[in-house]
């Protein structure tokens, strides 16, 4: 067997791996960079040959695990997909999302080159279009956890909770040798155990080798605090200050998530009653995902719909589809929260809520989830004076807060914890999914504290798996 790492390597973003199995490629998820220094290799040619893969496995639906399979399928794939019920519905509307935006982007972009009487080096086009993203989504097969399913006679593989998003998952893959048996098992994104909505990471009782996120290595989400605690602090002090609480929102699962939290804000009188806008459609689709699938959200959030409360909705709640609503927002005079996408501030409607709304310093841009290096997102937390968006450059007065404790990834503790069911079993443990310091460290503790043999893997690596 061999195993060959083509993205999030040493970064966060654009999973890919591929695995050879005597004849069988498979590969592992097939991402989209998002850290602006890599945004080129999205269109560099795929560093294998898309129509040499026999199939894929997904192990959830965001955008840097999937969103580059309809360039795969363009360029030839045509192989099965495998991946959770779940999964299958938020990844087809992930898809058509992103190319959407990409349509909308090119579109704007080359209309304000020929404004501004700009030349592009290269044709504004998207990446993909909605038809290259239907012909994706119907090779989709889904599988669900807990259920073995046959790639070929000698592979097989079963996915397992992860408790990162709804359905995402961990996958454990068989290989059959003759008599003997190898296990490979990859993580995915792993959650935190006991939070809201999704079920908790499953456990695995061995493995041979493993290749494991690492975006939070060296670090402790409960340094942060409460998390309800920290949302009402943020959005008491700004309504004090007269301004607006905008958050920055990934659609699958932050967004809701802040619903679920603002929601009990809101009955408990702890925060004042607001206009609280999701202004994302995708986000607004995906709430419905989480609706047809009651059966895999956890038993506090069941036990919610079970009491008659509604998971995403309290009053003040308004879930905005349609661009001039979006639009109309930033006429509203008063405090009110605004959530959009996208939740590194790389796309979508948060950019022209954050023109708005970067330079006022009554107003607060609240951050919820990990913002990659070389993202928006990541300038405006770094606090740098001045940020770029939509071609201008904006100076940054609004108050920008921060909330680990709302990260869907699992911290430095959550992955040991993880990583040691295992005992002593995996021969090699992979990371990835991760900066490179961030990595550095969590290899630093499984070395320590369970006594494995760690790789960070390069761009383009492989390795053979004895």
């Amino acid at each position: 067997m061999k195993l060959h790492f083509f993205g999030a390597a040493r970064q966060v973003t654009g999973s890919c791996y591929l695995l050879e199995a005597g004849a069988l490629k498979i590969l592992i998820d097939c991402g989209m960079y998002q850290e602006r220094d890599f945004l080129s290799r999205n269109w560099d040619p795929f560093p294998f040959t898309p129509d040499s893969i026999d199939a894929m496995i997904v192990t959830h639906a965001h955008l840097d695990h999937v969103g580059l399979i309809p360039k795969l399928v363009k360029e030839g794939f045509d192989g099965d997909i495998f991946l959770t019920p779940p999964s299958r519905e938020l990844a087809k509307i992930v898809l058509e999302d992103a190319a959407h935006i990409q349509e909308e982007d090119a579109a704007f972009k080359r209309k304000r080159h020929q404004r501004e009487g700009r030349k592009s080096r290269r044709p504004i086009v998207p990446l993909y279009l909605p038809a290259d993203a239907a012909e994706a989504v119907a090779l989709f097969r889904p599988v669900a956890c807990d259920q073995t399913f046959k790639i070929n006679k000698a592979v097989s593989a079963t996915f397992r909770h992860a408790g990162h998003i709804l359905g995402s998952a961990s996958v454990e893959i068989k290989v059959q040798e003759g008599v003997d048996t190898r296990t490979l098992v990859f993580s995915g994104d792993l959650g935190q155990w006991d939070k809201p909505l999704v079920q908790d990471p499953a456990l695995f009782d061995r493995a041979d080798y493993v290749v494991m996120e690492s975006t939070y290595g060296g670090r402790c989400h409960n340094d942060s605090g409460d998390v309800e605690d920290q949302l009402a602090e943020v959005i008491n002090a700004t309504v004090t200050a007269g301004g607006n609480v905008l958050i920055p929102t990934f659609a699958v699962e932050r967004a809701q998530e802040l619903m679920y939290h603002i929601g009990e804000l809101v009955r408990q009188k702890r925060i004042p009653n607001l206009m609280c806008f999701l202004d994302s459609p995708m986000a607004v689709n995906v709430t419905e995902v989480f609706r047809q699938y009651r059966n895999e959200l956890d038993e506090k959030a069941q036990a919610v719909i079970d009491s008659g409360n509604q998971l995403f909705s309290f009053p003040g709640m308004q879930l905005v589809r349609r661009v001039h609503e979006s639009k109309a927002i930033n006429r509203i005079s008063g405090s009110c929260i605004i959530m959009a996408g996208s939740g590194m501030c790389t796309a979508g409607r948060i950019k022209h809520h954050l023109v708005t709304n970067i330079s006022r310093p009554n107003s607060t841009v609240l951050f919820v989830g990990y913002q990659a290096n070389g993202t928006l997102g990541r300038r405006i937390v770094e606090r740098q004076p001045t940020v770029r968006i939509h071609g201008k450059d904006h100076e940054v007065k609004a108050r920008v807060a921060q909330i680990h404790g709302l990260s869907a990834h699992a911290d430095n503790d959550d992955l040991i914890r993880w990583l040691g069911a295992m005992g002593s079993s995996p021969k090699r443990v992979f990371l990835t999914h991760g900066e490179e310091n961030s990595a550095l460290a969590l290899k630093s503790s499984i070395e320590d504290q369970l006594g494995l043999e760690v790789e960070i893997p390069n761009y383009k690596s492989s390795f053979d798996l004895e």
